[in-house]
């Protein structure tokens, strides 16, 4: 057993400050310009203008939204859209490719397009196209539907760009919007596509233009570098290309070849790539021209990076670039390219769907409560008849306070997990009563906290690989009420990292480490890795939760992709929306302009053809048979019936009202 020894006086920590918080959750990295901590300690939102004549930003309170939600009765989890940065970001992106143009004496125009499959909600689209009337901003669609969703939203000059495998119906659609006077370009993307758009365009006696998207040798950066390079699923190689161009020629049809498309990958973490894509691309354009082609358009894809947790521990999760540094880099290059071959430069198109979406929304998901290893209300009794094994850990967590000696603490530690091993043994034989193996449990905890407690010095670097498993075992789970399957299911499926962070106390230090677990009854409803300042990113620092005083957590990110791929597990449905703009003359600075109620319950169950009347049918013969046998009196049946059909129009997600808040502490 270790010896005892004096306690070192150690200095107290400096007072928490906001500051520190920022650090802690790196807001600045991934939140840049909209998220910042105001002097509140509570998450805020600024709405940023953009332009010579930019007013100051409104700023809004994320914590006085929430209170204001709660005001209305909006039940939570509750997904907030604060338009005016979808706003902004349309701007923000416009504005840097114009800035690229002036600089660089570029001879055209730019058009961004946004690529609805990474939402195709219709408040979010019709605000982006609002947003962009001023630039000349157009759609992309990659499917029947998204086509027959957007072919109503352009006209004139807005370009709709038609990507994905498309069938006879797609391309007669595409052939009548160009009838129509729609600026809509069907691209090639297989060469049994072509030949399928000649066919049909001598049947309908029309001519239609048409893009083509190029595989390049050039493969893209991270995680999505697989849908680019000659492995690519879409796109005609050069070869086919040649050959495409070759039978335009002989068909008198060169001039409708009107737009030329890549795409190296979403998420470009490397400017360098985007570089040589383009540089790549803009070779073909130029001698697409020189063969007489009458390219208009030249569309280098999306890929436009988004900060998840720049330059920490995911690979994937952040960009070596700014937005105009990405801009300059298109511009730049295709100019070089086409100045060096004398060539007209052709009007600039990017199709970026996640740079422009992904700050707009954040989820806001309450904390239902918080469960350590060992509860911190038991009182820690010890009879004096408990196997020698269950009082040595009892010795063990006597004895920590005194020692001071780091290697005597790791001596205890190992003492500590050999007794736990024994005491196992013990129980499995069927040697320890399970009053014993309980009583042994809340001890090893116990002492696992206090050496953890004492392990963690600053003047031991690096920390051994024991507090790393302290650490690990330690970390409490906070319940909290979503699904992650639902929310973020880019998380569960390819690690994709959000961040996560209170919404307030960030004046305070949060001193627990949490994991946090969704509603579902499936282990992997965990977030599993998160975006803070420290080196071990298995846990989120939070605050030990306050009795009758709601916490809730923001998810950030969220506008891009994670509103539409959600699926069904468990049931759990949309959750609540409200969508916010600023206003400087509203109280709060904000007002809300619509509120979505979450999915109820009934809809969810007919999604997978469960529908109430059937459900009642059969509810109410089963209450009716057991009245018959008497099992139940008749009063009491028909209540139970009668709260049974009352649950139908509920929300799917717990309601915090009707829960007892678990928060076993130490």
């Amino acid at each position: 057993m270790p010896s005892q020894h004096a306690k070192t006086q150690r200095p107290l920590p400096a007072e928490w400050t906001i500051e520190d918080s920022s650090h802690l959750y790196r807001i600045t990295s991934w939140g840049d310009p909209y998220f910042f901590i105001n002097e509140k300690g509570h998450v805020a939102v600024r709405a940023v203008e953009t332009g010579p004549e930019a007013e100051p930003p409104t700023t809004m309170d994320v914590v006085a939204i929430v209170e204001e939600l709660r005001r209305r009765g909006v039940q939570f989890p509750v997904l907030i859209r604060f338009q005016d940065v979808l706003r902004a970001q349309v701007k923000r992106i416009n504005e840097a490719f114009n800035e690229a143009i002036a600089e660089s004496g570029y001879e055209n125009l730019y058009r961004g397009i946004y690529p609805i499959k990474v939402n195709q909600l219709h408040e979010v689209v019709d605000e982006l196209l609002d947003a962009g009337k001023p630039y000349g901003m157009g759609l992309e669609c990659g499917s029947k539907a998204e086509l027959i969703a957007a072919l109503p939203h352009v006209d004139n000059d807005t370009l709709l760009v038609c990507n994905g495998v498309k069938d006879r119906t797609m391309l007669s659609l595409m052939i009548n919007g160009q009838r129509l006077g729609q600026n809509v370009v069907p691209v090639v993307e297989k060469y049994s596509e072509f030949t399928d758009l000649k066919g049909l365009a001598f049947s309908m006696s029309y001519l239609p233009k048409l893009g083509v998207r190029v595989r390049l040798a050039t493969r893209g950066s991270g995680r999505w570098s697989e849908s680019s390079g000659a492995n690519s699923k879409f796109g005609l190689t050069v070869t086919e290309l040649v050959r495409l161009v070759g039978e335009l020629e002989v068909s008198g049809m060169t001039e409708k070849l009107v737009l030329l498309h890549c795409h190296i990958g979403s998420q470009i973490a490397d400017i360098q790539v985007l570089k040589q894509a383009t540089k790549e691309v803009a070779q073909i354009y130029a001698a697409l021209i020189k063969r007489g082609a009458n390219v208009k358009y030249l569309d280098v894809g999306g890929g436009l990076g988004v900060n998840y947790d720049k330059g920490h521990y995911e690979e994937d999760a952040g960009i070596n670039y700014s937005l105009q540094e990405y801009a300059n880099a298109v511009v730049f290059t295709v100019k070089e390219v086409c100045d060096a071959n004398d060539v007209p430069m052709p009007i600039l198109v990017t199709e970026s769907g996640r740079a422009l979406t992904a700050h707009h929304s954040m989820l806001i998901v309450p904390v239902l409560g918080a469960q350590a290893k060992d509860d911190a209300t038991q009182e820690l009794v010890v009879p004096e008849d408990v196997e020698e094994s269950v009082r040595a850990l009892a010795r063990i967590l006597d004895y920590l306070p005194g020692i001071e000696s780091y290697g005597e603490l790791l001596e205890a530690y190992h003492d500590a997990r050999e007794r736990l091993d024994e005491i196992g043994t013990l129980f499995n034989l069927g040697y320890l009563p399970l009053e014993q193996r309980a009583l042994a449990e809340t001890l090893y905890w116990r002492v696992c906290r206090s050496l953890l407690k004492q392990l963690k010095r600053p003047d031991e670097e690096p920390q051994g690989p024991e507090v790393a498993e302290l650490e690990g075992a330690l970390t409490d789970q906070y319940l909290c009420n979503f699904s992650v399957f639902q929310s973020m299911l880019d998380h569960w499926a390819i690690g994709q990292p959000f961040p996560i962070m209170p919404l307030d106390r960030l004046d305070e230090e949060p001193r627990r480490r949490a994991l946090l677990v969704d509603l579902t009854c499936d282990s992997d409803g965990k977030v599993s890795h998160y975006v803070t300042s420290y080196p071990d990113n298995r846990f989120l620092p939070l605050h030990r939760l306050n009795q009758d005083e709601p916490y809730y957590l923001g998810f950030f990110l969220m506008g891009a992709y994670e509103d539409i791929v959600g699926d069904a597990h468990n049931l759990f449905g949309r959750v609540a929306e409200a969508h916010v703009y600023a206003d400087a003359e509203e109280p709060g600075n904000f007002w809300i302009e619509k509120i979505i109620q979450g999915t109820a319950i009934q809809d969810m169950l007919a999604q997978v053809q469960y529908f109430p009347n059937d459900l009642h049918r059969r509810m109410s013969e089963l209450v009716r048979a057991k009245i018959q046998a008497g099992v139940i009196r008749p009063t009491q049946a028909m209540e139970i019936l009668d709260q049974y059909m009352s649950c139908f129009p509920r929300n799917t997600y717990c309601d915090p009202r009707e829960m007892v808040r678990e928060d076993h502490r130490v």
